[in-house]
């Protein structure tokens, strides 16, 4: 497999585009994070984080997986316990850090979901995100699906295969099932020769190739910072 381009060579043909790059996309730069929403239609205050559960558990193929909430097409790979578990772990920090809502943590809302599921063995998923909810308590439920995890082959400045990772969130209405509020990052990282277009990871990443979990904590940091702020003091839950 060809070698990709080292983060000097980047550097390089950083140095012989950028002028180029930031008069076209100076604007960009400015809004290199959507906006987040003011307020949700519906009135929000409590939220069980779910958090993220593994399209393809360990074990399970490779291939293409359509999103249990939306139909949406995703390339997706098994995911390890641990990583999922690193993810909510960051997802709940981030959250209880930024946002003003009370908050359910990952455990227990996944310790509720976990007796559903063996209690209603045939219910879809929105629906048990449903009775999460409603047996929590609280006015929405934010889960979501983490398709794939591929580690970089490689270094910081040379790499095989780059990291891939994808992941979405949704934040499920408790006494609809509504989707309030959804969230997607699906990314494979390229140099700045392959996609000219992708200054933004280019310029987060320093010009190196990222580790998966570098990746990830990128792209969730931009979810996160999309999801409406809310409008009372946030109260975790563990």
């Amino acid at each position: 497999m060809p070698k990709y381009p080292s983060s000097r060579c980047l550097s390089l043909l950083w140095i012989a585009f950028g002028a180029v790059f930031l008069c076209c996309s100076g604007c960009d730069l400015h809004r290199a994070a959507a906006p987040s929403d003011a307020t949700f239609p519906h009135s929000v205050k409590s939220i069980a984080v779910v958090g993220f559960l593994p399209a393809v558990q360990p074990g399970g193929e490779t291939g293409l997986v359509r999103s249990p909430l939306v139909g949406a097409v995703h390339q997706a790979a098994p995911v390890q316990a641990e990583v999922v578990d690193k993810m909510n772990d960051s997802l709940f920090s981030m959250m209880v850090e930024g946002k003003k809502y009370q908050f359910i943590s990952p455990s227990q809302a996944q310790g509720t979901l976990g007796s559903l599921l063996s209690s209603h063995p045939t219910a879809g998923e929105a629906e048990l995100f449903m009775m999460v909810g409603k047996g929590m308590e609280v006015d929405a439920v934010l889960a979501g699906y983490l398709y794939r995890w591929v580690e970089r082959d490689g270094t910081d400045y040379g790499a095989n295969r780059p990291a891939s990772v994808a992941f979405d969130l949704y934040l499920i209405q408790t006494s609809s099932g509504v989707i309030l509020w959804k969230g997607v990052f699906d990314k494979t990282q390229q140099s700045l020769t392959e996609n000219l277009f992708d200054l933004g990871t280019f310029l987060k990443a320093k010009g190196k190739w990222m580790s998966a979990e570098a990746l990830a904590e990128m792209g969730l940091g931009e979810l996160v910072e999309r999801f409406p702020p809310g409008q009372i003091q946030a109260e975790a839950k563990e």
